[in-house]
């Protein structure tokens, strides 16, 4: 019995420390595709502004806002989240915002819940679990948010720790 756990941790080891080495590439990867996607999309409404309007007084409807700022707010967030989350930089709680984006995008966009948008739903789905994710443990070492953790230390809210990294 003592042989088999010898085996199985030459084995397990290696390779658990194979997978943390990799861990933050993973990371990095989900954040430049989710950002890649959400700058793509506010690319292609700046490219037609009047067509973008259209979208959001007829097929976006953004609670509580109306249709000329939900589309400037809309089109800003398209940009300013995926970068912040390209930069690892506002923590957990930029990535919390982009979360809560994506949720308002799956809402407003009542074409997602139709058979003929399945599965564009089934891509904010999986876009929203690797944002979650992200959120959950943050953007990992190569971020900004990592070096200033690095530098400064954990950041302190009203004494209460918090993780930046």
């Amino acid at each position: 019995m003592k042989h088999h756990i010898i085996i199985s941790s030459k084995i397990v080891c290696p390779l658990l420390r194979m997978l943390n080495f990799f861990k933050d590439f993973g990371d990095l990867i989900a954040r430049l595709w989710v950002a890649k996607i959400f700058i793509d999309s506010g690319i292609s409404k700046l490219q037609d502004w009047g067509a973008t309007m259209v979208l959001f007084k007829y097929d976006y409807h953004v609670p509580l806002l109306s249709t000329s700022v939900a589309a400037y707010l809309g089109t800003g967030a398209e940009f300013v989240l995926p970068i912040l989350l390209i930069l690892g930089l506002g923590g957990r709680l930029a990535i919390f915002a982009f979360f809560i984006y994506n949720i308002i995008c799956v809402i407003s966009f009542h074409f997602l819940w139709t058979p003929a948008g399945a599965s564009s739903l089934q891509d904010h789905i999986m876009w929203g679990l690797l944002i979650m994710m992200l959120m959950f443990h943050g953007a990992g070492r190569f971020s900004i948010d990592h070096l200033i953790h690095k530098r400064y230390g954990h950041l302190i809210i009203r004494g209460n720790h918090t993780g930046i990294e």
